[in-house]
């Protein structure tokens, strides 16, 4: 039995990096309505740093020499948490073998799950057609900062 839940955002953008400031946009308003107060600009600003990632990752590596593509973007809530779904048609990757990064060395690359780890609860990566990431953020624990 599946969970009940609203969707709150729904969109499907051109695989193109100036997308990802409107669906940004859209998310940290719909973490707003849903989560009153300070907790909700947190969570929203949580939620669209780890969406950036990404959404960066898609477009730059799973999109690649490839003209054309998108990114469908979703956000549902369900009871105590927010879901969000970035789903693309490009090459798939294998997060298992993406190795921790030296922190001390200040790598200008290769943080992006360490990031998207660092502000969600959950990340749940499915290779296919359509390649399928979920960020999941529980509201009814502490933010993580």
């Amino acid at each position: 039995m599946q969970p009940e839940r609203d969707r709150l955002v729904s969109v499907s953008v051109p695989a193109r990096i100036e997308q990802r400031d409107h669906v940004g946009t859209l998310l940290v308003a719909a973490c707003r309505a849903q989560v009153p107060g300070e907790r909700g600009e947190v969570i929203g600003h949580q939620l669209v740093s780890a969406f950036n990632e990404a959404f960066n990752n898609a477009v730059l590596h799973a999109y690649e020499g490839t003209p054309g593509g998108t990114v469908e973007v979703s956000l549902d809530k369900e009871p105590a948490r927010l879901v969000l779904r970035i789903a693309d048609h490009g090459r798939s990757f294998d997060p298992r073998g993406v190795a921790e990064p030296d922190l001390d060395s200040l790598p200008e690359g290769g943080l992006g799950l360490y990031i998207m780890r660092s502000f969600m609860n959950e990340v749940d990566y499915q290779p296919g057609d359509p390649n399928v990431l979920r960020l999941i953020k529980y509201l009814d624990g502490e933010t993580r900062v």
